[in-house]
C-alpha cells in the first residue's frame, strides 16, 4: 500500500464508516459528497468499512480505496453490520496507508477500535456525530442498551481530536455528556439535482388520480423512523400518501397502509422527480441529528412536517418553510399535517421560501469547511508511526 503524502501536497484521509456502499444510508450519502469533493481537489482518501451482507460492493469510490473488515448482521436488522475487528487489526491497516487525518463517520463499533488505534499511532481525528444510535436502542425494545450507547458515544469523541455535530440539538446532547472539543459541520444539498422543476404532472395524476394533495415520505422503513404515524393521515380527506424507501419495517407498514403508494427504493433522477412531485413532505422520527431529506424537500420546492426536535429544528423556519410538531404526539403530527393540507396559498409561498433557504448549502462549500477542519487538527500531534513515509 502507497503510504507517501498525496501528489499534490493534498491530504490523506483515512474513513471510517460504520456502513457504506453497497448499503445507502445518510452516512454513507454524506461521504460519498466528501470521497468525491477529496478527488476534485487533489487529495487521497481509503474508506474502512464492515463488510456487508450480500454483494460487497465496489473496490473503490473516485480517488479512495476501499477496504472490508469482517462483520456480523445486527440482530433483527442484518443489513445494519456490525463490525469484528479489533483495535489491533484496524491500527495495522491504518499504519500501513499512514494516513494525515483520520474522519470517523458516525462512530459506534467500528470507531470505537479506529479512535483507539489512531489515538495510539498518534494520528489526528475528525469524529462526525451523524446518528443518535443509543436512542435506537428504546424504538428496539432494549432500553438497557442506551446507558451504554451514550458512554461509548462519549467516550469515542472525548479521544477525538475534534468533534463535529450537525445541529445545535447534537452540540447540546454531546455537551450535556461532557464531550469536548465540538464544533459544528453542516450538510450540503445538490439543489442541482434536487429542483422545483423536476415535478412531474402525469407522476402526480398517477399518484393522485382524484386531485389530492400528495404528503410523502422519503427514508428507511424502520422503527427509528417512526412512518407508521403516517397512519394518523389514511383516512384524512384529500391527501394520498406516497411511501419512498425500503427497510425491515416494509411490510408490516404496507399492512397498516393499505391504500398508501410505496414506491420502494429511489435514488438519482427517479428520487428528485418523486421528491419535487409531493405536494408536502413529512417527517415522523425524533432522533435525526440532521434530516438531509428536509433540505432535499426544500430544494425541490416542497414545504415540510416534521418534529421539533433534533436537526428539523435548524432547518425548518416554521411557518416560513414548513411547520413543526410536538414529538411523539401522533395527534399534533396529524394536526400539522391537516393545516398544511387545507391551505393552499400557504404551501404555495413555503415553497418559494424552501427553495431559497436552501441557496448556497452546497457540497462543495460544506466539504471545504470539513478540509479546513482536517487541517487545523493536523500536527496537533506527533505521529507513532515509523514507515519511512514523508509527511
Amino acid at each position: 500500500m502507497d503510504t507517501t503524502r498525496g501528489n499534490h501536497g493534498g491530504v490523506r484521509v483515512a474513513l471510517i464508516a460504520e456502513s457504506f456502499l453497497p448499503h445507502t444510508n445518510g452516512v454513507t450519502h454524506s461521504l460519498l459528497r466528501v470521497i468525491d469533493h477529496l478527488s476534485d481537489h487533489g487529495h487521497e482518501a481509503m474508506v474502512l468499512t464492515p463488510q456487508g451482507r450480500g454483494p460487497q460492493g465496489p473496490d473503490n469510490y473516485r480517488v479512495a480505496q476501499i477496504e472490508r473488515l469482517p462483520a456480523l448482521g445486527w440482530p433483527g436488522y442484518p443489513q445494519v453490520r456490525v463490525c469484528t475487528a479489533g483495535t489491533r487489526k484496524v491500527a495495522k491497516i491504518l499504519a500501513d496507508y499512514n494516513p494525515d487525518v483520520v474522519h470517523l463517520a458516525s462512530p459506534f463499533m467500528l470507531g470505537w477500535s479506529a479512535v483507539k488505534a489512531a489515538s495510539g499511532l498518534g494520528l489526528p481525528s475528525v469524529a462526525v456525530y451523524q446518528t443518535e444510535v443509543p436512542s435506537y436502542a428504546a424504538r428496539y425494545h432494549a432500553r438497557w442498551g442506551e446507558e451504554f450507547g451514550w458512554r461509548r458515544v462519549r467516550d469515542i469523541h472525548e479521544r477525538a481530536d475534534r468533534t463535529l455535530v450537525p445541529s445545535t440539538h447534537a452540540h447540546a446532547q454531546l455537551e450535556n455528556i461532557g464531550v469536548p472539543r465540538i464544533q459544528r459541520w453542516g450538510r450540503g444539498v445538490d439543489t442541482t439535482r434536487f429542483h422545483p422543476m423536476k415535478r412531474d404532472a402525469a407522476l402526480h395524476r398517477q399518484w393522485a388520480p382524484n386531485g389530492e394533495v400528495v404528503v410523502g415520505y422519503v427514508g428507511r422503513l424502520a422503527a427509528e423512523k417512526r412512518v407508521e404515524d403516517l397512519t394518523a393521515l389514511a383516512h384524512m380527506p384529500g391527501v394520498k400518501v406516497v411511501i419512498v424507501g425500503t427497510g425491515p419495517a416494509r411490510g408490516e407498514l404496507e399492512r397498516e397502509l393499505p391504500n398508501a403508494t410505496f414506491t420502494g427504493f429511489l435514488d438519482g433522477e427517479d428520487l428528485a422527480r418523486a421528491m419535487a412531485t409531493f405536494d408536502l413532505f413529512v417527517h415522523c422520527g425524533e432522533l435525526e441529528t440532521f434530516c438531509q431529506t428536509i433540505q432535499e424537500a426544500h430544494a425541490s420546492g416542497v414545504p415540510v412536517v416534521a418534529p421539533r426536535r433534533g436537526g428539523p429544528v435548524d432547518l425548518v423556519d416554521e411557518g416560513v418553510t414548513g411547520l413543526l410538531f410536538r414529538p411523539r404526539d401522533r395527534d399534533a403530527f396529524a394536526a400539522a399535517t391537516l393545516r398544511a393540507v387545507r391551505d393552499h396559498e400557504w404551501r404555495d409561498r413555503a415553497s418559494a421560501h424552501a427553495r431559497v433557504a436552501v441557496q448556497g448549502r452546497t457540497w462543495d462549500t460544506v466539504c471545504a469547511e470539513l478540509v479546513g477542519h482536517y487541517e487545523d487538527v493536523i500536527g496537533t500531534k506527533d505521529p507513532l508511526i515509523t514507515t519511512g513515509a514523508s509527511r
